[in-house]
């Protein structure tokens, strides 16, 4: 529970195509929660720099395109609220350019810096499950809700395919796992899900059994 707030943070974190995702997504459905996926934060950023023609190795340019653009993060019908100079971007944050360079954008301390805060910002407005790669280790550390999703890397690949995207896992796992600022791991209090071979109706269960175990339903006071 974020104490100054009153609200409490489910962090659900893990690499490309594990899952998290989809059980951040249904778990915040199922408690009443606000989801907020912070990958669109950064995929945001990417399709920026596109947009000002910036080399996403250029990090600098990236940084200062992203700190003067006209950014607006909140939360709409208890889900991510994006806008970039009054524009909305979700149409094309999955868009081949955006895959291809948001590991790289991912990787520029500053904007790691500014957008963790403005996703702290979140747990201010509403009970929230927040999924990404930093979230229990870096984002919200406090929180005692951790998950760390994960699945083998031949699943992992699979699900990409099936998802019609052409990046590779492995590779964003080495990007992400190798950046020196917030690289992803497993926070030290992270609860560990393997979901390779689960139904979300299994994860979703297995998750909400160990939140009540964490207290949560007493936090919230209610029926989990």
């Amino acid at each position: 529970m974020n104490e100054r707030s009153g609200f409490s943070v489910v962090a659900i974190d893990g690499p490309a195509a594990s899952g998290k995702s989809t059980v951040a997504k249904v778990l915040a459905a199922h408690l009443a929660f606000s989801y907020v996926n912070s990958g669109l934060m950064y995929r945001s950023a990417a399709w920026l720099a596109h947009l000002h023609r910036i080399n996403p190795d250029h990090s600098d340019a990236v940084w200062q395109a992203l700190r003067h653009a006209q950014l607006q993060f909140g939360l709409a019908n208890k889900e991510l609220f994006i806008r970039i100079g009054g524009v909305d971007p979700v149409a094309h944050l999955k868009e081949e350019v955006v895959n291809r360079t948001v590991s790289s954008v991912a990787t520029i301390p500053e904007v790691r810096a500014f957008l963790s805060d403005h996703l702290r910002k979140f747990a201010g407005l509403d009970n929230v499950v927040v999924e990404g790669r930093d979230i229990g280790s870096v984002v919200f550390p406090e929180t005692p809700f951790k998950f760390y999703i994960d699945a083998s890397p031949e699943i992992r690949a699979r699900r990409r395919a099936a998802q019609g995207l052409k990046d590779s896992p492995a590779h964003r796992d080495r990007i992400d796992s190798s950046r020196r600022s917030s690289p992803l791991m497993i926070a030290d209090d992270a609860e560990v899900i393997d979901t390779s071979s689960l139904t979300i109706e299994r994860v979703l269960k297995d998750v909400v059994a160990r939140l009540q175990r964490k207290g949560l339903a007493s936090a919230l006071n209610v029926n989990l």
